[in-house]
Formats: C-alpha cells, structure tokens, sequence
C-alpha cells in the first residue's frame, strides 16, 4: 500500500484515551477507504466495514431504533464478524448513503464498546439529509490527494534524501547542484501525474503517462457522473458549467474565476451555492481575494473575487486537452505553466491545513497567495520563468509597514537564496511549508483574589 501520512493521523486519534467517532472526508478516488482498512487490519483484532453503496441492504441495520444495544445487534447479525470490545473497529463507508448512520453515532460513541470510523466523498453537499449531527462525538478529518513528499516516496526517493532537502530548507542553504535537478524532474512528473493514488501506483509500476492520462480522464467523469446524481434541480447544470471551465479560467491572464465567461447573465448570488457544491465535494479549491494581507485573513474576505483551482493538478493536466503532459516533461514550461504551478501549490498549501487566499489591488498588484500561520502572515509568489527575482507587487506589499508580513518566499526554478528580505525556493520545497501546530495545552487562568 502506498504511504500516506493519514496514517499518522489515524494512529493519534486510536491512542486518544477518550476517542470520539472519526469522520474523513475528501473527494472521490483519494485513497480514504485503501487507508482505513489497512489501518483498521493491522491495529485491532477485529475490523467491520459497510459500505452503504455496495451494500444497499446495510441502511436497514439503522432504520429502526437507534439505541447502541440494537445497532450493535443487527450490526454483529448482519455482517457474521467477531466483534470484541475494545479490539474493534467498524467502518461505515460512504456514510453519506445512510444519514441514519451519521445519527446513530452519538449512541455508539457514548456505549463505548467498539471505535468507530466514518467515511465519505459527498458528505459536505448532502448535510441536509442529516436529521441531527452527533456534535461532541464526532472527529472530522479531511483528507486529500497525495502530496509530493508522498509521491516521492511511492517513487523511492530514500527518507535520507528527504531529511537532506529539509535541512536546506531550514537553514535556507543550497540543494547540491545533481538532486536539484532531480528534485525538479521529480516535480515535474508529480504535476504530471498528480496525487490521485490509483494514478500514482500506475505510474511508479509502469511509467507510461499516457495510461496515467487515461485514468485521470475516467477519473474526471466520474466527478461529472457525481454532479448528475447528486447535484439538485438546476443546479446540475451551473455546476458542470463551472467545473468544465476550471482549466480556461485558470488559463486566463488573472486566473480569476469569471462567471460571464460561464453564463453571460450569470450573477455570483445565484451560482454560490454552485461553487460551495464542488468545494465541499473536494473537487475544486476555492482561493479568495483578500482586502489586506494582515490577519485575520478570514475577516478580510472578498467571496465576489476569487480564483478556482482543481483539487488535483494531474487532473488538470489531463482537462486541458491539450497534449501538456509531454511537454511539461521535457522542462517546456512555457504553456500555461503559470496556471498549472500556481495550482500544484495551491493543492499543496491546502494539503499542510492552510487556507488559500490572494490579495489584488490596484495600488499594489497581485500576490500568489498570502498564507496565515497562526497570527504570521506569508506572502508566497510563484514563478515559472527565468526572470524570478523580478516582483514589484511583493516588493510594494512588503514597505507596508502595518502589514508586516512574516516571510516572503518565492517558488521558483532557482535554487535556494535569500536576497533583501525575500526567500527563493526551488518549487520542490512547498512541501516543507507546513502548518503550526498548537500547543497541546493552552492554561490561561485569571486570578480572581482581588474582587470584592
């Protein structure tokens, strides 16, 4: 099975000493259901899984009283498994499927018995179906398409080599001239192939990108089948629409999402719900204009401007149509290089838990992205050219003495440097920017003695 570092997680949330119900989301084809099983196989004695598509009798098991002893019951009845206590794990698959289920965890989570984990691709556009929500005892987890450092290892780039890359990244020192351009060949097939497993492994045993290509191909319809199913009414149209027009729009001189290019009369109200529908679902990462690049960014929000970027940039590659594949192997990276770098790095900002933002103005020009790490403010720019060092709406942001930005980096071609206050870094090395992670405890106590 291909590492993920989802497994970490999993791992974390089986040594809780008092566990709610882990519930993983993310779009289709991801890998969510290939990791659960491998996870609940070699951690429990005992692993039960439903899936409530391939299964269409398992929605009964909820259908009548939801008490834990008559779930538990019906559950042990209908699937024939050994079910021990405290060496169980139950996985309700595509629990979009049965919004008794999603219910029902409350009661199993209080009864304590077994740990149970819940999975599913649609859950954000179905969450009306829900009669009620086990606030408190439910865990929500979101997965997504493997990141480059898990390409690398499907790739068998040894943890040594990884280990070296970050420790230039930490003391923003040169990479060696021969595993610089290595690493970028590397990057540059991951944008090729993508984060998608299923492509991934076809990739590693046969190096055949044209098979790849394929898969992605059959993988995007599928996402086009969802939209039929489950979309509402109108919608199905509106959604496709966008969908379909994701690599144009990026393609476009701003990469700003026009919704005129889509429906001529179209207006932002009446397509929200739209562009929430393939967000939710995972397919697409929406990227918001903000006022100013200071924190909290959230605050600063602008939803009428935005860009839309694919959740996964081999998908992307294989949209446009256009043969990019080949030439983005042999280091061509003049066709619409720009739009696809900016979206390999958006997947993987996403990817370490960050939000995706940009700021636009005229006073200032654009920024890439501007990313909040806890209250710091980082301003990342991309490049595909040669001409990197070259960035005068990061320079203008930058003498913004009450933004004060944290960092500056810009994703580049070169090599490691940094140069008046702003850091170059070869595209590889995204995948080091990581989210900062809380403090496990945060104690704040106000002494109280002085009141009356």
């Amino acid at each position: 099975m291909l590492r993920r570092k989802a497994y970490e997680y999993l791992s974390e949330w089986k040594n809780q000493k008092t566990k709610k119900a882990l519930c993983v989301t993310g779009a289709r084809q991801i890998g969510k259901t290939t990791l659960i099983r491998e996870f609940g196989r070699q951690n429990y004695e005992n692993f039960v899984e439903l899936n409530f598509v391939t299964e269409k009798d398992a929605g009964a098991i909820f259908s009548g009283s939801l008490d834990a002893d008559t779930i538990i019951t019906n559950l042990s009845a209908y699937t024939r498994r050994p079910m021990e206590p405290g060496q169980t794990l139950v996985l309700l698959d595509e629990v979009q499927e049965c919004p008794e289920a999603r219910t029902a965890i409350k009661f199993l989570v209080e009864d304590g018995r077994f740990d149970y984990i819940e999975s599913g691709s649609l859950m954000g556009v179905r969450h009306k179906e829900v009669a009620s929500y086990p606030v408190g005892f439910e865990e929500l987890y979101r997965m997504y398409p493997m990141d480059f450092e898990e390409f690398l290892w499907a790739n068998g780039v040894q943890p040594s080599t990884i280990d070296y890359l970050r420790d230039c990244f930490d003391r923003l020192t040169p990479v060696s001239q021969t595993v610089h351009e290595t690493m970028k060949k590397l990057f540059l097939s991951y944008i090729v192939v993508g984060g998608m497993p299923e492509a991934v492994q076809l990739y590693v045993d046969t190096h055949d990108i044209a098979k790849v290509a394929a898969l992605q191909t059959d993988i995007l319809e599928l996402y086009r089948l969802d939209i039929s199913k489950y979309a509402q009414g109108n919608d199905k149209l509106k959604i496709r629409a966008i969908f379909d027009s994701i690599p144009s729009q990026l393609n476009a001189k701003n990469r700003r999402f026009v919704l005129t290019d889509v429906d001529a009369n179209g207006r932002q109200l009446r397509y929200a719900n739209s562009f929430e529908w393939l967000a939710q679902a995972g397919v697409a990462l929406p990227c918001y204009n903000v006022s100013e690049p200071k924190a909290p960014l959230a605050l600063n929000e602008k939803h009428s401007l935005f860009k839309l970027f694919m959740g996964d940039v081999g998908l992307l590659c294989a949209a446009c149509m256009e043969n990019v594949q080949f030439s983005i192997l042999q280091g061509d990276l003049e066709i619409n290089m720009g739009s696809i770098l900016e979206n390999v790095i958006a997947q993987q900002i996403k990817s370490a838990g960050l939000s995706l933002h940009f700021f636009d103005a005229k006073k200032y020009g654009e920024l890439d992205f501007v990313i909040q790490n806890g209250l710091h403010i980082e301003l990342v720019e991309v490049k595909s050219g040669k001409d990197y060092k070259k960035h005068a709406a990061l320079d203008k942001v930058r003498k913004v003495k009450e933004w004060q930005a944290e960092k500056a980096y810009v994703f580049c071609q070169g090599n490691i440097e940094e140069e008046d206050g702003v850091t170059y870094l070869p595209w590889y090395e995204i995948m080091f920017l990581q989210l900062d992670r809380l403090p496990d405890t945060m104690k704040f106590e106000v002494d109280i003695s002085a009141l009356p």
